[in-house]
């Protein structure tokens, strides 16, 4: 019996330490597998302990459970002595605990800011002073050289992980759980990392580190845990186990070396990779070669440009210089061109730009190589699924089925799906960034073994790897980058971790002081052109260009016809616009979370037709205000039957708010069959009373518009309806309330509709149930002229306002320039196409910089 076993065996000790976490008997099944079987697991204040498996062993669902983000079938949780049976991810952080979750929770459509001030409520944040201080002060702590106001889609893997530290760090959690945390960091950032969670086990934290990296452990941890196939196998302090045995509890059999051997050779007749002069934005005339059956790697710290360089191998960023693969050049940046040419890449972030989450092992496997199995156009799906199957038995994919949907497998065995894709491609190029990110020891010997294997067929392979170990155990020859350039070259014997480290500190740790204060001044004072192109690509740049096209739309008109800016027609217009820009406002609050509501045109129409039973002459003045609450009334009830079946109907919002379109439509004629109840001439005189030939309406809407977008900004609804959009996931795991958010997207949408309703009514004078249909359209063209994007997370109210300005304008510019009605549709319709493609190419240029 080994010292782990009999530790964990033993009858516990009275623990003087108090306990931080506690999970006692925990079981968490998802659908027929057992994820958590009956796992006891407690971590002391003041220790850090090591929660170590392969994938898919059940680290992460545990920590879930621990952390409310994940709801356990049965068994207890107690955090720092309080036991709660209903654990929710906000009441764990008010508890005191704080997880980093390996895949952080972004939303990528807010800024830095807002991600951290969302997921940190106001009073669990410590430290003084205004909000950009305080999140830049937490972001400095750890090292993180972002600038706060930077939208969080444009920050890379390994700051993104840091940003998720530095939300961690903030609260001084009680219970600090780090799920993989090191696995985007370089050398000098993981040092970084170990010092914050010594201070932090020093303050009296309890903390779980979660790694594949049993280096890591080793240094960082007091004790470890193993757990393999959701139960713990052993326990035990870290000086009492060595590496065997901690790797034989994790795999379940005796691992004798993690890296196979290295190649004996180079292989005749392969392809070989020739870089001559290559220069991106980051690197800078690089000359390599990767001759066939050789695996070389690419070191150098964070930052240097290495990453850069192997993306632009891939054709996916701009370079110029040459790059051949044999005799033929490689066409830089052109992803397809690179691909044909046989360049296989595989993304540090796999669910991201390496697989197709929602496709099956088979699908994403057989991607590249379609053409393979194919005949007079069309795929041989026998064929198809012997070569994908061939390649899951010899890379020894875990999956029930090649049917199986990818997003199911554990990191390792996703890594092994895009390698299965290589090989079935017939790759002459393998390009690989952090190969083995997030992946655990088993799985991370058998992707080096695969690797060696497709280099020993004859195919070149180039890695980037931020884990020297690694780069040792690995490659053949070392490139080592520092500032864009090469600066170094190791193979043979010279390729051990010590002479990488040596050439990587020698040529950049002189300047890492100095570039991160220069990375903060670049971030805090960017030149007037970053400036420029950081506003075009924001929400607020659509509604700047809407006001310029609305004044010279409105100066042509008047130049054609002087009438245009007479005081009833431009009354007409702010009164039309008014109507419109409520709808709008409302359309804007559910497609911010994400979706769409196609219900508002018939609400619209039923709120004119409920109005012509309450609103006529002989009405009094308790009549009305009936009316008046039957409206709101009915909107209440139409939005909440809209979020309810989005939410807990499991309906996609357009066939919600189709099915709620047809019945109130429905309602609506029944109540009308004919136009018929006219309107109260002192209610239509009131709703449209003016100050100063402007409407009071208009300025009401103006006041909303701009409510609505301080609060959108400024206040946890508005950016909870934006984080949802944005990531609904993520969301949920910071602790937002996403059911609730969504639920009151589409309340505060209806509402807001039935106040576009009210001013219909004026206009019309009478119920008419056909009236308000076109509004649907109407006010998802507002949205979308102003900016919004309709995959969720982005827009301003403002936009919208313009947006239904210009639309409004439209209307009564061909009216005055004699056009038929159907250049409304034509004018519109092109204007949002325009729009749509300048605001989308701007955003991802802005990226991409």
């Amino acid at each position: 019996m080994t010292a782990i076993e009999r530790v964990s065996q033993s009858v516990p000790i009275a623990e003087a330490k108090p306990i931080g976490l506690r999970l006692a008997n925990v079981w968490k099944r998802f659908g027929g597998v057992v994820a958590v079987k009956d796992v006891s697991f407690t971590a002391m204040a003041g220790e850090v302990h090591a929660l170590l498996g392969e994938n898919g062993a059940g680290k992460s669902t545990l920590m879930g459970i621990a952390s409310g983000d994940v709801r356990p079938d049965a068994g207890t949780i107690e955090i720092c002595g309080h036991s709660i049976e209903r654990l929710t991810v906000a009441q764990a952080q008010r508890r005191g605990l704080t997880i980093v979750h390996q895949h952080p929770a972004v939303l990528p459509d807010l800024t830095v800011a807002e991600n951290m001030l969302l997921a940190i409520p106001s009073d669990l944040r410590r430290g003084n002073g205004r909000k950009l201080d305080w999140v830049a002060s937490q972001l400095e702590r750890v090292g993180c050289t972002i600038h706060p106001r930077v939208r969080m889609a444009e920050v890379g893997v390994a700051q993104r992980q840091l940003i998720e530290l530095a939300k961690a760090l903030a609260v001084e959690p009680k219970v600090l759980v780090l799920d993989e945390p090191t696995a985007p960091l370089t050398a000098d950032l993981v040092e970084l990392l170990f010092e914050k969670v010594r201070a932090a086990a020093s303050r009296g934290a309890a903390v779980i580190y979660i790694s594949h990296r049993l280096q890591e452990v080793r240094e960082i941890a007091d004790r470890a845990t193993v757990l393999r196939d959701g139960e713990v196998r052993g326990s035990a302090p870290i000086s009492e186990m060595s590496d065997e045995e901690m790797l034989r509890l994790i795999v379940g059999r005796t691992v004798t070396s993690i890296f196979p051997p290295k190649g004996a050779g180079l292989k005749a007749g392969g392809t070989k990779l020739t870089v001559r002069n290559l220069s991106g934005g980051a690197f800078h005339d690089v000359n390599m070669t990767a001759q066939a059956g050789e695996i070389v790697g690419i070191a150098g710290i964070s930052g240097n440009g290495q990453s850069e360089f192997l993306r632009s191998l891939a054709g996916l960023l701009d370079a110029t210089g040459e790059a051949l693969l044999g005799d033929n050049a490689i066409k830089l940046g052109n992803p397809e061109a690179a691909s044909k040419a046989g360049v296989t890449f595989m993304s540090a972030d796999r669910h991201k730009e390496g697989l197709f989450m929602s496709l099956s092992v088979r699908e994403n496997a057989a991607l590249s190589a379609l053409s393979r199995f194919a005949q007079f156009g069309t795929v041989r799906r026998r064929i198809e699924d012997q070569r994908v199957e061939e390649q899951r038995a010899a890379l020894a994919i875990r999956t029930p089925s090649i049917e199986a949907n990818v997003a199911s497998l554990s990191g390792g065995n996703q890594q092994k799906v895009i390698l299965a894709r290589a090989l079935l491609a017939h790759a002459a190029l393998v390009l690989a960034e952090e190969p083995t990110a997030g992946v655990d020891v088993g799985a991370r010997s058998e992707i080096y073994r695969i690797l060696r294997e497709v280099a020993d067929r004859g195919t070149a392979v180039v890695i980037v790897s931020s884990d020297m170990l690694e780069l040792e155990g690995l490659c053949d020859r070392v490139i080592v980058f520092s500032r864009g350039h090469v600066v170094g070259e190791l193979s043979g014997s010279e390729v051990t971790e010590e002479k990488i480290g040596r050439t990587m500190v020698t040529a950049t740790a002189h300047r890492r002081v100095q570039e991160r204060a220069s990375h903060r001044v670049r971030a805090e004072s960017p030149s007037f052109a970053h400036r420029l192109r950081r506003f075009a690509a924001g929400d607020y740049a659509p509604s700047v260009a809407l006001a310029v096209l609305i004044l010279v739309l409105g100066a042509y008109a008047t130049s054609v016809n002087l009438r245009f800016v007479s005081s009833f027609n431009i009354e007409k217009i702010l009164l039309l616009t008014a109507a419109l820009s409520f709808v709008g406002f409302g359309q804007m609050c559910v497609i911010l979370t994400g979706g769409i509501d196609v219900s508002v045109g018939p609400l619209v129409g039923l709120s004119v037709v409920i109005s012509s039973f309450f609103f006529t002459e002989e009405s009094v003045a308790l009549t009305m205000a009936i009316g008046l609450l039957a409206m709101f009334g009915a909107g209440a009830v139409v939005g909440l039957a809209n979020g309810s079946l989005v939410r807990f109907g499991n309906f996609t919002s357009v066939a919600a708010t189709l099915g709620v379109y047809i019945i109130i439509q429905g309602v609506s004629v029944i109540l009308r069959p004919q136009p018929g109840g006219s309107i109260d001439g002192d209610v239509i005189s009131f709703v449209q009373t003016t100050v100063g030939g402007i409407p009071i309406a208009f300025v009401v809407a103006i006041v909303l518009g701009v409510g609505l977008e301080v609060a959108l900004r400024y206040t946890r609804w508005g950016l909870s309806i934006r984080a949802v959009g944005s990531n609904e996931q993520s969301s949920a795991r910071i602790g937002v309330r996403t059911d609730w958010t969504v639920i009151s997207a589409f309340l505060a949408c209806s509402v807001l509709t039935v106040v576009g309703g009210v001013m219909v009514m004026s206009q019309l004078g009478i119920g008419d149930a056909n009236q308000g249909i076109g509004y649907t359209l109407s006010s998802i063209a507002a949205v979308v002229l102003g900016g919004a994007s309709l995959f969720g997370g982005r827009g301003a109210f403002i936009g919208v306002l313009f947006g239904a300005v210009l639309i409004q304008e439209i209307n009564s510019v061909t009216t005055f320039l004699s056009l038929s009605e159907s250049w409304q549709y034509w004018f519109i319709g092109c204007i949002t196409l325009i729009a749509v493609a300048i605001y989308s190419q701007a955003r991802r240029a802005h990226k991409e910089e």
